[in-house]
């Protein structure tokens, strides 16, 4: 971050830098209607010292643009309720709509600094936050997003000057806090965490850019120019399909859907003695659960009839009320449909000591999306990785992840649509997306036995419960859930 040559930019005249800027602010203005056409999300982050200027850095950038079509976003310490969750969920969160900008004043890399200099992340935990960063940016530019990181820097003294500056105003000393003057204090120790945050996350799809805080036209011209550039390069780059990662997780071994036992049963008198035993055992379970802050999700997939929903309600009558959600996931509405997939699961993880089951999930990317077109093969194709990537960062924060395909055979799914179809209370279960589903039965197989494959990995693997019996794969289902939490426990 040291101080560099002149750049053409710099060796410019005023006159000549307000002609330049005013037709750059101009190009900037114009491409807003560019990425709304070309359903380009961009997100601009914008780090940098304490009072270099990054507050003001947004402002000129946004000058120009139609406010209905960007956010400015100022990314202040977490929560105690986002400190309950994966340290990306509330930059995830925070990722725009296709068509529109999110500028972010600050943001996961000055979290991290923060973390690292304050002793919450020792040099492993460092390690893996960065590790985890490069994963996020590379799946957003894979997506499609445009991801602009600035650094705006200034010298120590500059920022002495700003800070001294700005305590002596009482209209704007509230603006300086004790961070900036500890930064300012320890400023070699920030200095060597911000370096190498800044060199270990610049990648080939989400570089760093280093500007200059010194001169305040000349960055606003500098960073005019890289962000018309960056979203001229992703629409070119976004024509073409993004490079589908080799999966590098410890698999484990699935057997197909066809080579699943599905005449296994049990008594009536047998489930309803082992259910009570069992839902007493979870009931006590969840408290531990709580106490001990470990979040847990369980993901439920299966054929349209194969008793998921009568499942989860056996799950959840022996779990508190107040510790769980279940998310029955429906097709995504436009808002979800314009922004990353994973992005609605991301809004909906639990905090620690919670429960979150999934009505559907996830693996939808690579079912019906995939099989109706409503996502391109480069695209469920990736998604094998990118769910898998998805995972490990919920395994590593902590959570039990348990997921469930609920597997019954073809006769016995009609025997169960001919019963909804003509019981009058249980008529609205049935639809015609249910029938259309079922006569791609065999193209649906595939792509499962393909999801299991792929996605079955040792930190969060499938579990296939034979449900031709709703009583055996109700009992197998909770009795899965104790021993994975007794484990965790």
């Amino acid at each position: 971050m040291g101080k560099e040559k002149k750049s053409e930019i710099e060796r410019l005249n005023q006159d000549e830098l307000k002609k330049i800027l005013k037709e750059t602010r101009q190009k900037l203005a114009s491409q807003q209607q560019l990425i709304k056409e070309k359903k380009l999300p961009v997100i601009v982050l914008i780090e940098g010292w304490s009072a270099a200027g990054k507050g003001t850095l947004i402002s000129y950038l946004i000058r120009d643009l139609d406010p209905r079509f960007f956010q400015v976003v100022p990314m202040k310490a977490p929560t105690e309720e986002e400190l309950r969750k994966p340290f990306l969920c509330r930059h995830m969160e925070k990722i725009p709509e296709t068509g529109k900008f999110s500028f972010l004043d600050s943001g996961w890399i000055e979290e991290t600094v923060f973390d690292a200099v304050d002793g919450r992340l020792n040099e492993k935990e460092l390690q893996h936050r960065l590790d985890e960063i490069n994963v996020f940016e590379r799946q957003l530019v894979d997506n499609g997003y445009l991801v602009l990181k600035i650094f705006v820097h200034v010298t120590e003294e500059e920022q002495r000057a700003r800070i001294k500056r700005l305590s002596s105003d009482k209209d704007t000393q509230w603006r300086v806090n004790t961070r900036d003057l500890d930064e300012l204090k320890h400023r070699k120790k920030y200095a060597k965490i911000f370096d190498r945050c800044i060199s270990e996350t610049n990648s080939q799809k989400a570089p760093w850019h280093v500007v200059d805080g010194m001169q305040k036209t000349v960055i606003e011209l500098q960073v005019c120019k890289l962000l018309i550039e960056g979203i001229e390069s992703a629409i070119a780059r976004n024509q073409m399909p993004a490079e589908i990662p080799v999966n590098t997780f410890p698999m484990k071994k699935m057997p197909k859907l066809a080579e699943v036992d599905l005449n296994k049963s049990v008594t009536r008198e047998e489930y309803e003695a082992e259910l009570k035993l069992a839902q007493k055992k979870l009931k006590k379970l969840h408290n531990k659960l709580y106490r001990k802050g470990i979040p847990v999700i369980i993901a439920y997939e299966g054929w349209d009839a194969a008793g998921k929903g009568g499942n989860i309600k056996r799950m959840t009558s022996a779990l508190d009320a107040r510790g769980f959600t279940v998310h029955p996931i429906a097709s995504p509405d436009s808002y979800e449909k314009n922004r990353m997939f994973l992005w609605r699961f991301w809004k909906r993880l639990p905090k620690t000591g919670h429960i979150a089951i999934f009505d559907r999930t996830w693996y939808g990317r690579v079912m019906v999306e995939r099989l109706e077109g409503f996502c391109s093969e480069n695209d469920w194709q990736r998604a094998f990785n990118e769910m898998n990537e998805f995972e490990k960062q919920l395994s590593d924060w902590g959570a039990v992840v348990i997921k469930f395909w609920i597997h019954i055979d073809k006769e016995t799914q009609l025997e169960r649509f001919n019963e909804r179809q003509n019981t009058p209370e249980k008529r609205w279960k049935i639809t015609e997306e249910d029938w259309r589903n079922r006569e791609k039965w065999d193209l649906y197989e595939l792509a499962v036995d393909e999801m299991i494959e792929k996605t079955s990995t040792e930190y969060a693997p499938w579990h296939i419960i034979s449900s031709n019996d709703k009583l055996y794969a109700r009992l197998q289902t909770i009795r899965i859930v104790i021993d994975a939490i007794e484990k965790a426990l």
